[in-house]
This record gives C-alpha cells, sequence and structure tokens, in this order.
C-alpha cells in the first residue's frame, strides 16, 4: 500500500433532493467555478424524495463546463446495463469527455424489489455486476459485428456497439466485502469506498485484497484509481473523529491518506456552499502541495507503520470504535423474560467464541513453555479444517478460523437481513458489522500464514503471538458492540436467530 502518483482530484458529494433542486445546481456551478475536479451524485431511484441521478448529471453537464461527472454509484439492478452503456456514452460526447460511471452491485432490495427490480443474494449481485461490465465494454468497443454475450442475469443477442464516448469512461466499483474487492482488482478502473462504512483504519486490509485480486489478475494495481467518499466537520480545534477540525488537520488527514493508500480521489458530502469553498480553496491546495513535495523527495519507507491519521487504526486496533454507528437504548428489563431470554442468547453463543479464544491462548503458551510444539499447536487448530467458501479466504483455516466464520455467514446471510428489514435504523449498524466480519477474516488469514511460518521455523512464535493478540483485540471488541447493539433489538422484536 503506497501512493500510486496519480493527479490528485478533489469534489463534492451533492445530495439530490428534489426539493432542494435549485440548490444543487447552483452547487455544481460553483464547484465548476473554484475548481473542484469532480461531482459525485447517489443512485437511488427507490426513494420519492430523491431526483433521478441521470437526469440530473445530464443537467448539470449543461449547466458546468470543466467539472467532471459521475453517477456514486449506480444501483445496477435498476439500470440495465446495455441502456446504462448508450447513456454514459452519450452524456460523455455531449459533455465533452466528462463522465466517469460508479457502480454498486445493488444494496437496499426491498427498494429495487418494490420497484420492480429483481431481489439478489450477495453472490448473485456480484456475478451480475462481473455480467455488467461484460456488456459495458463490449458496447463501448468499436466493431461492424453485433455483440453476443450469454449470462446469467444479462444477455446481448446482436447489439451493435455504440455510441462511443470520446475518452476511457471509468468504471469505479463501490465495493466492501471480499468478492466485490477481487472483481475490482480484476476488472474495475477504480474503487470507491465511503468513510461512513469504511473508516481509514480499514483501508489497508481491503486495499491489501484489491491489489492482490489485481496481481493474480497480472495487473498492475496502480492503475486501479483510488476515490473516497468523505465526511466531516470544519472546526477551530481538532476533534476526535476522522476530519472534524480546522482546514490544516483535513488537509494532513487527506494526504496522508494519498501516501499511505493511494488515494486520489476525495468527493466531500457537502450541502453548505460555505464547505465547498473551504474544501475548494484551503484544503485541495495544501494537500496538493504536500503530497507533490513527499513525491519530489521520493516513495516512503514506511508503508506499513503506524499512522498519524486521526481515525486511522495502530497494529493492535484494527477497528475504529469512534466511528461505529450507535442507536439509542432502550431497556430489556421491561420486555418479557421469554423475549429477554432470545435476545441474550447472542451472548451465549458469542461466549463460546470467548471459551475458544482462550484454548487457543493456553495452547499458545504451552509452545512459549516447551510443554508443546510448534507441530502440535497448528494439528490442534488445524483439526476439521474447512475452505471458506462466504469470504474466499484462499487457505484452509483453523478449526476455530471454521468456527467463528461460519458465526459470522450465518449473521450475514440470515440474522443480519432479518434485523435492517425489521428495523430500518438498525441498517448503518448491521452494515457496519458486516464490514467488521471482513476485517476479522483477514486477520483470521494472517493467522493461519503465521502458524505455516513458525512450524518451518519455531522461533516465529512471536509471530504467532502477534496474530493472536490482534485477533483478540478485534474481535472481543467486535462482540461487545455486536452485543450491545443489537441484543435488545433482537430480544424487542422477537427475532429467531
Amino acid at each position: 500500500m503506497a501512493d500510486f502518483g496519480h493527479e490528485l482530484w478533489f469534489g463534492a458529494f451533492l445530495t439530490p433532493d428534489a426539493a432542494g433542486h435549485h440548490r444543487i445546481v447552483r452547487q455544481a456551478v460553483l464547484a465548476d467555478e473554484i475548481g473542484l475536479d469532480i461531482i459525485g451524485i447517489q443512485d437511488h431511484p427507490y426513494l420519492p424524495a430523491f431526483l433521478d441521478t441521470w437526469t440530473l448529471l445530464s443537467t448539470l453537464a449543461g449547466r458546468t463546463e470543466r467539472v467532471r461527472l459521475f453517477p456514486d454509484v449506480v444501483t445496477l439492478p435498476l439500470r440495465p446495463p446495455a441502456v446504462l452503456a448508450r447513456a454514459a456514452a452519450s452524456l460523455d460526447i455531449l459533455s465533452g469527455g466528462r463522465v466517469e460511471l460508479g457502480l454498486g452491485s445493488g444494496a437496499f432490495w426491498d427498494g429495487i424489489a418494490a420497484m420492480g427490480g429483481p431481489r439478489r443474494s450477495p453472490g448473485e449481485a456480484v456475478d451480475a455486476l462481473e455480467e455488467a461490465i461484460a456488456v459495458l465494454r463490449a458496447l463501448w468497443t468499436p466493431g461492424d459485428e453485433g455483440v453476443r454475450l450469454d449470462g446469467r442475469h444479462y444477455r446481448l443477442e446482436g447489439a451493435r456497439p455504440g455510441p462511443f464516448p470520446p475518452h476511457q469512461v471509468g468504471l469505479w466499483l463501490g465495493a466492501y466485502k471480499r468478492r466485490m474487492l477481487e472483481l475490482t482488482g480484476r476488472l474495475g478502473d477504480g474503487w470507491v469506498p465511503s468513510s461512513g462504512y469504511a473508516a481509514p483504519g480499514e483501508l489497508g486490509a481491503m486495499s491489501a485484497t484489491l491489489d492482490a485480486a489485481a496481481e493474480r489478475a497480472g495487473r498492475d494495481p496502480a492503475g486501479i484509481r483510488r476515490v473516497y467518499n468523505i465526511e466531516g466537520r470544519f472546526s477551530g480545534a481538532a476533534g476526535k473523529g476522522f476530519l472534524d477540525g480546522p482546514p490544516a488537520l483535513w488537509a494532513e488527514q487527506l494526504t496522508e491518506l494519498a501516501l499511505r493508500h493511494g488515494m486520489s480521489v476525495f468527493v466531500l458530502a457537502v450541502d453548505d456552499d460555505r464547505d465547498l469553498k473551504v474544501f475548494a480553496e484551503e484544503v485541495a491546495p495544501a494537500v496538493r502541495e504536500a503530497v507533490s513535495r513527499e513525491r519530489a523527495e521520493g516513495p516512503r519507507e514506511d508503508a506499513g507503520g503506524p499512522s498519524e491519521l486521526a481515525g486511522a487504526a495502530p497494529a493492535r486496533a484494527v477497528l475504529d470504535e469512534a466511528t461505529r454507528p450507535r442507536l439509542p437504548k432502550r431497556d430489556i428489563t421491561a420486555l418479557p423474560r421469554r423475549q429477554q431470554a432470545n435476545g441474550r442468547r447472542l451472548v451465549l453463543i458469542h461466549d463460546h467464541l470467548r471459551q475458544e479464544l482462550a484454548q487457543i491462548r493456553d495452547a499458545l503458551e504451552q509452545v512459549a513453555a516447551g510443554r508443546s510444539d510448534a507441530a502440535a499447536l497448528r494439528s490442534m487448530i488445524n483439526e476439521l479444517t474447512l475452505r471458506q467458501n462466504f469470504w474466499t479466504l484462499g487457505t484452509f483455516c483453523a478449526s476455530y478460523c471454521r468456527l467463528l466464520t461460519t458465526h459470522h455467514t450465518i449473521e450475514d446471510e440470515h440474522m443480519f437481513p432479518m434485523l435492517a428489514a425489521a428495523q430500518e435504523s438498525l441498517a448503518p449498524v448491521v452494515t457496519r458489522l458486516e464490514q467488521e466480519h471482513e476485517v476479522i477474516a483477514g486477520v483470521l488469514t494472517e493467522l493461519d500464514a503465521a502458524l505455516v511460518a513458525m512450524i518451518e521455523d519455531p522461533d516465529r512464535l512471536d509471530g504467532v503471538r502477534e496474530q493472536v493478540d490482534l485477533l483478540s483485540d478485534v474481535l472481543l471488541s467486535h462482540l461487545r458492540y455486536e452485543e450491545e447493539e443489537l441484543v435488545e433489538p433482537i430480544a424487542r422484536l422477537d427475532l429467531d436467530i
């Protein structure tokens, strides 16, 4: 993970509120005039209070002269890719080559289904996105023959390519989980995470997954643009969170992201003209100057060491607790005892995971004390191994990895969707918990690698100890957070987990 040398772009993420349509157009024109590089518009066609994203982008293209435009990101299940290819190419032609294309696999399935769109599983959504990329690129590639593609989700039966965008429209994928990150590494031109769902401290693990997938596909990870949707607060003094303080603090933190994680496009969620100007006139020039200076001095040698970035977690605290969404708490004791017991069942399940973690620690200490050896430790942990089919970890995990990952898979595929459907306000918490599962999956992978290294060289026990300590830190923190936010809702909603 490092600076990839891309030109830095700064932009505005404008909310397409239909009631505020005059403000949106005014701010887009302002962004163009004050030198911002790009405008992103979210795409939620199922929200009746929002303007249609593609219609809005077309209007903004006609009112601006130089700023780039992109849907941030398209809800693909409601935008047929063959039609989207024509639309994006047309707008790129009409705007003079100022369009990029953010793509999302879909997330809010109730809203999508309400509009007549498909309701896809996570795996189906990723597969559909991969097929859509093939459709888009096929229809942007000149040729005399009709294109034929036979996909499960999308088909072309002789469609003729064209019109052709005057510049290479980037396909930027909104991705957080492993399969989406791997797809981005294999096929994407850009990666679009948002700070509300991927805090700065989580970018490193995600980037590593993306980069590894790119290299396996024979691609240079430096060819993939890193686009970060951000939000923050300008204030006179530094606060506790990411982008909470004066412009100089913002510049320092964004410079760190550019140099450490290769982020080169920063798109600020903003509805205030003053904040827009401060970002364009104070933050952006300062970041450009600092990054330019660092690049002139040569690449950083410390690509993986401790970060000064606020919100970037040190090695022993991967999960940034300060950025976790939290809901107002209700008293579980006011509920019937049967419902209380149902909610607290989650704690009993977690207690089993805590006990398993303690057993791993005990076994490790026996090796350290000379009462056992490295082979015996890995033999114990590798009992009943199972290749993961949800996170595609690419390794045979230890039995504890299997147990923990199975627990998380059950939550991701069953309990979490049930909670989000039963109480809409839980959606941000559920999304964060799913993201933390991905972080923990990465830690499990590193633990397995450390065990293999210790088999070959018993002197590398400290590497295993570090990974077990890291797993303990992140897992125990995650379990506490999950219990704090979910035990009462599970009980109150009387859900069967």
